[in-house]
């Protein structure tokens, strides 16, 4: 199986599918690459390289007690990008992932990078600051990891259901639903704290009105993880001239929900046809 070392000596886990284009898929918080199976299979066989990898502490991946920042894990996607010596890049993110990138390109720079694709980003500030007075509470997230600690298992089965939003309709088996939370149940409890911490409280104001590559935001209107209100339209008024795209009533796991729509605005963003 492939692997990469990062600069760090962490060892990562990667996939590498089909010809072309290069897509690099950067999973969210507790999920690994096999979460992106519903875009890698469909892009990679109509043209499309698709690579995602294992964030440290994920998957496949190393799982050290150490390097859950953004400066880290950007470190990490560079060290991806370096090692297959990729350019001309599209990199397709979900969740806290989308923090990876905006800090890949602050750090880095956009050498290798064409475009960008946020999914359901956490970015840019989720948690309250006296700058920042609309934020959730950071007693109220303090209080969800702990709950979330003491039984994860359960804790992850029980907010299933809203992380796909299926309250309002949206089709889901419950072999699928399971099949997630077991993906999400594979990473240390290390990287599971500290992601979400990561996710929640890095403020990314600045840098993401500094991103200077063609930007597509993706947001559903009834995601319970990242509130839209907060996360996708204040990310939308910050990142200069890009495309803003809201499903309604799309949850967190639009990826899946919604594989077929997030796929083809993917595609046609790359093809530079998607507005």
């Amino acid at each position: 199986m492939p692997y990469f070392d990062s600069h760090d000596g962490t060892s990562l886990f990667y996939t590498d599918w089909g010809q072309g284009e290069p897509v690099v898929f950067v999973a969210g918080a507790w999920l690994s690459s096999s979460s992106w199976e519903f875009q890698m299979m469909p892009m990679s066989e109509s043209g499309l390289r698709c690579v995602a990898f294992d964030k440290r502490g994920h998957g496949r991946s190393d799982w050290p007690g150490h390097g859950y920042d953004y400066d880290n894990l950007a470190d990490d996607l560079a060290a991806l990008l370096d090692h297959l010596d990729l350019r001309g890049v599209t990199l397709v993110a979900h969740s806290m992932g989308c923090g990876e990138v905006i800090r890949y390109l602050s750090r880095h720079g956009d050498d290798r990078v064409s475009r960008i694709v946020l999914i359901s980003p956490t970015a840019p500030l989720a948690v309250r600051t006296p700058d920042n007075p609309d934020g959730v509470d950071q007693a109220r997230f303090d209080a969800v990891a702990a709950d979330r600690a003491k039984d994860r298992p359960r804790w992850l089965a029980k907010n299933a259901q809203a992380f796909f939003a299926t309250h309002l309709g949206n089709k889901i088996s419950s072999e699928l639903v399971e099949w997630t939370v077991q993906r999400c149940l594979d990473c240390s409890a290390r990287a599971a704290h500290e992601v979400v911490r990561t996710g929640v409280c890095t403020d990314l104001r600045e840098e993401s009105a500094a991103v200077r590559v063609p930007t597509l935001i993706i947001h559903g209107d009834a995601d319970a993880s990242a509130p839209v209100w907060l996360c996708g339209r204040r990310l939308a008024k910050l990142v200069p001239g890009n495309v803003y795209h809201e499903y309604a009533g799309a949850g967190h796991g639009i990826f899946i929900t919604h594989a077929d729509r997030l796929n083809q605005d993917v595609l046609d963003f790359i093809a530079g046809t998607g507005r």
